[in-house]
């Protein structure tokens, strides 16, 4: 579920090694999927969205970096070994700015939350740390290395962009008592689902209510598991949906129109991840 406003912001996804202090704190920033094929997860999407793939060059690892025209939006990589040991499955994740990686990542432990992966350095791009909320939904927080200036941001709805981001909560109120005292998230609008409970917008620290980044809401009873979800601007959602089944996808959820009048569809890609996009027209 999700409520895109007329005017919603795409997320701003700069490269990472471009970002710097000037993005606003609490922003998500960068987008990730580990998958258990890479190269076949690369395909897919760029059958699906259109994004173009390159081999980042990282020493030591295989990165693929995505892009949405010139812009580079996320990466994929494989599940490390230890994580797939420990059971993980392919999904995406948010990379979530902040001032202080290790300080932020103390006071989310302290809250109540997981550190899955410690404070790292990514040499030459920034520092981060994988983490999870109390309830198991899981994010990354980062500081890129600072000096560098960001690029322009996208305008709303720019295809290949992730313009929305949701969370399906353990508690919808205590995740979001969560993330507002670790990000300083501000409430937007409330939507009562009767007896789904309220969906909560939210927007980074002094941002414009109008134009939220985001909602979450108690997940559904037949959610396995709290999670993000990511939703992906494309220009139209039934063409985007045909081509998720072509490329080997599969939709579980929609279409479906959403108030502001956008519509939706929730995916599985090949490889199990899900993911979601959004568009201004059927």
């Amino acid at each position: 579920m999700m409520r895109v406003p007329e005017a919603a912001p795409a997320a701003r996804p700069p490269l990472l090694e471009d970002f710097d202090m000037a993005t606003p704190q609490g922003a998500f920033v960068w987008y990730e999927l580990m998958t258990s094929d890479p190269a076949a997860a690369a395909a897919f999407y760029a059958k699906v969205i259109g994004w173009s793939a390159a081999d980042s060059g990282m020493p030591g690892m295989s990165y693929t970096l995505v892009s949405a025209g010139t812009t580079q939006v996320g990466g994929i990589m494989a599940i490390p070994d230890e994580a797939r040991a420990a059971g993980a499955q392919p999904g995406w994740e948010g990379y979530i700015a902040v001032a202080d990686v290790d300080a932020a990542a103390a006071r989310i432990a302290a809250a109540g939350g997981k550190v899955h992966h410690p404070p790292d350095d990514i040499p030459g791009i920034g520092r981060f740390a994988s983490m999870a909320d109390p309830h198991g939904a899981s994010f990354v927080v980062f500081r890129g290395t600072p000096g560098d200036e960001a690029p322009p941001a996208a305008a709303p709805g720019t295809p290949g962009h992730v313009g929305w981001h949701e969370l399906h909560a353990g508690d919808g109120a205590a995740a979001w008592n969560f993330y507002a005292g670790q990000f300083g998230w501000e409430k937007h609008e409330a939507m009562d689902m009767g007896p789904a409970g309220s969906y909560q917008m939210f927007g980074v620290a002094g941002s414009d209510k109008s134009a939220s980044m985001g909602g979450m809401m108690t997940k559904m009873p037949e959610t396995p598991r709290p999670h993000w979800l990511y939703y992906i601007n494309v220009d139209a959602i039934d063409a985007a949906a045909a081509r998720i089944a072509a490329a080997g996808g599969k939709v579980v959820n929609g279409p479906m129109e959403v108030p502001g009048g956008s519509w939706i569809v929730n995916a599985l890609d090949p490889q199990g991840a899900l993911f979601a996009l959004v568009a201004p027209k059927r």
